[in-house]
């Protein structure tokens, strides 16, 4: 592969992007939600001192993923099949660039294009960084799982664009493709938990009422009466029978590796996190990320809660208590996504080697 006939594509295709005037307008309109997120972010946690800048660089970093996601199918679902119909892939193609250096070059002008957008976004980061609470290995971790993820969706639109004759329908399937992976995934995250389940024994134990007058209620362990908390000093409070009953739960705990190769998952679950006091996340990193552990926990098979002695009732453990317990699936989901982008760029290879045995009907050569 030459390194300057590779240049020589990504340069045409970044030429033929940014030279219209609809490209710097998306820019535009991309920089003011950036605006309008980041002034909402910093009115939403403005009451948060300490931890303010890392919930709104979070926040940022999401809406840029999501605002990608929504924007880089487009620009590269068309990329190869666009060339063809316009009359321009196969001036390409009798030159000295090999297929591979043109679906190469193709997936790294997508790329670039797709980290414009990241760039316009280095600002507001910037700001929320400046705000406090942000932590340098979460900022550099979240920003280079940004720009993994630009890079497979990137190549997920280049290779639909070869694999695809019609550009309008690449650019669809590149869509669905990326919807299957953002909103596809906790759907049938969703459904498929819902259809296992087991069994769960709640046991409960009540205070018996009936010895008391209305209004009077006994003072629990540790507690004393006062003007303002009138409890009753009960060494033993009268308890009622022990109640059990049945029910069934869903066993998320079986199907939570679908959630693996989500795009905002994996970023969640690679980017380390930092806790309050109380060791709760201070962003929506850590946030995501502990529902998606907590998934991973298998439901108890028996629940009991004696309203007699509730100081005696288990406690339950802190989100990064149940982080540090569970498994990091990150990687998986990683593994899983570059190995569809690479399988689907090589099928767009085979599809636009030349010369080609056989096209779909219809297709341009020339």
């Amino acid at each position: 592969m030459n390194a300057q006939r590779l240049g020589t594509i990504v340069r045409l295709e970044l030429t033929q992007r940014t030279r219209s005037i609809a490209w710097y307008v998306l820019l535009g309109v991309f920089a003011l939600l950036l605006v309008i997120v980041t002034a909402l972010s910093f009115l939403a946690f403005g009451y948060v001192e300490e931890e303010r800048g890392a919930a709104i660089y979070s926040t940022i970093v999401y809406i840029t993923l999501l605002l990608v996601v929504l924007v880089s199918p487009t620009l590269s679902g068309n990329s190869i099949n666009g060339d063809r119909d316009a009359a321009t892939l196969a001036p390409v193609q009798v030159t000295l660039a090999t297929t591979g250096e043109i679906i190469v070059g193709k997936f790294l002008a997508a790329w670039v294009t797709g980290l414009a957008f990241v760039l316009v976004s280095v600002p507001f980061l910037g700001l929320a960084t400046l705000a406090g609470g942000a932590d340098a290995a979460t900022v550099a971790v979240s920003l280079i799982v940004l720009v993994v993820e630009v890079a497979v969706i990137a190549a997920i639109g280049v290779a639909l664009s070869g694999i695809l004759a019609r550009p309008l329908f690449s650019v669809a399937t590149t869509y669905l493709v990326v919807a299957a992976l953002v909103v596809g995934t906790p759907i049938a995250f969703g459904l498929v938990g819902a259809t296992m389940r087991t069994e769960q024994t709640n046991n409960y134990r009540s205070i018996d009422w009936s010895g008391y007058e209305d209004g009077e209620f006994p003072c629990m362990p540790g507690e004393e009466p006062s003007e303002d908390y009138p409890c009753i000093e009960d060494p033993t409070p009268a308890c009622g029978e022990w109640e059990s009953y049945t029910y069934d739960v869903v066993r998320f705990d079986r199907v939570w590796w679908i959630l693996a190769a989500n795009p905002f998952v994996i970023l969640a679950d690679a980017t380390p996190t930092t806790y309050r006091s109380d060791g709760y996340p201070v962003d929506l990193f850590g946030q995501i990320k502990f529902g998606v552990r907590s998934a991973q926990q298998p439901p108890p098979d028996e629940i009991t809660y004696d309203e007699c002695s509730p100081g005696a009732q288990d406690e339950q453990p802190t989100p990064e208590e149940v982080i540090a317990q569970s498994t990091p699936s990150w990687f998986v989901g990683l593994a899983l996504q570059l190995l569809l982008a690479a399988g689907l760029l090589w099928w767009a290879w085979s599809r636009t080697n030349t010369p080609a045995r056989r096209l779909p009907p219809g297709t341009r050569i020339a």
